[in-house]
């Protein structure tokens, strides 16, 4: 798979997905390997997929200092991928935890981002974040699913700070607009694909500093979308509209009946969603 080398030598791997114009992607997780995304719904039917595998992901290397794992350090390896792919300006797509990545980095080189699409995204990097009562008022709306009463109350031992490995297993349907065949797959292979050491660094308090990342994108000249699920808790659609308040040229899609993966939940609108975006 096709390589470049970040500024501190840890050798970064990406994978091209699909055909066209190119659009950047940065997975969420946090830390969890590129391949989660598959095609986003299709997207790469319209669109180059350019997947960035992030440090100690994927195909990834390990760096040498594993403090390096920060979200606002890896921002450099965002620039350096930008410079690799000699792309002047760059339509980014950042999923979950990877908003805060794309958002610090346009906030950071704010001439080198074209667009910026932020799907059910973390905006912890402007001071926005779920909390709990966010995620019960969620959960809440899957009350009629079979489902329902064996994940809530894995949810409770989650909330209450004493959840199993077969807890945090038993609330993987809150996350998905419809707990299927494809979903139960999506959700097993995250263990497989994610770094969690890396993610325990991922949002260390010291990466952020709201204040002056809301002032750097208040003067953000691309255009922005913020995609969030009718069913997602992370974050909420009133949420998301406040996460893309924040952006001066930004606009919000609610996706009716999806949850923190809206390309699994409906495949059609989606992509349909954010390649209309994308042509502006």
């Amino acid at each position: 798979m096709p390589a470049f080398t970040a500024p501190d030598g840890t050798e970064l791997a990406y994978h091209l997905v699909g055909e066209g114009e190119p659009v950047l992607v940065l997975p969420g997780g946090p830390m969890r390997a590129s391949a989660y995304l598959g095609d986003l719904g299709g997207l790469a039917s319209r669109r180059q997929l350019v997947m960035l595998d992030l440090r100690g992901t994927g195909g990834s290397g390990i760096p040498a200092d594993p403090a390096t794992y920060r979200v606002d350090r890896q921002v450099a390896d965002v620039e350096a991928f930008r410079d690799h792919l000699d792309l002047d300006r760059v339509d980014v797509l950042a999923h979950s935890a990877g908003g805060d990545l794309a958002i610090l980095h346009a906030a950071r080189h704010p001439r080198r981002v074209r667009t910026l699409t932020l799907i059910t995204a973390r905006a912890r990097a402007l001071g926005v974040d779920f909390t709990e009562e966010h995620r019960r008022e969620a959960a809440a709306l899957r009350r009629a699913e079979p489902w329902f009463e064996a994940a809530h109350d894995a949810y409770e031992a989650v909330w209450a700070g004493s959840a199993t490995d077969a807890d945090w297993d038993a609330i993987a349907p809150f996350f998905y607009g419809r707990w299927d065949t494809a979903a139960q797959a999506h959700a097993a292979a995250d263990a497989e694909q994610s770094n969690y050491g890396a993610a325990d660094v991922y949002a260390s308090p010291d990466a952020f500093a709201p204040a002056a990342t809301r002032e750097a994108v208040a003067a953000l000249d691309a255009r922005v979308l913020v995609l969030a699920g009718e069913l997602d808790s992370g974050p909420l659609p009133r949420v998301a509209a406040t996460v893309a308040g924040l952006f001066p040229k930004a606009e919000l899609a609610v996706q009716p009946g999806a949850g923190h993966f809206p390309w699994l939940d409906d495949p059609v609108r989606f992509s349909g969603t954010v390649e209309t975006f994308l042509r502006g």
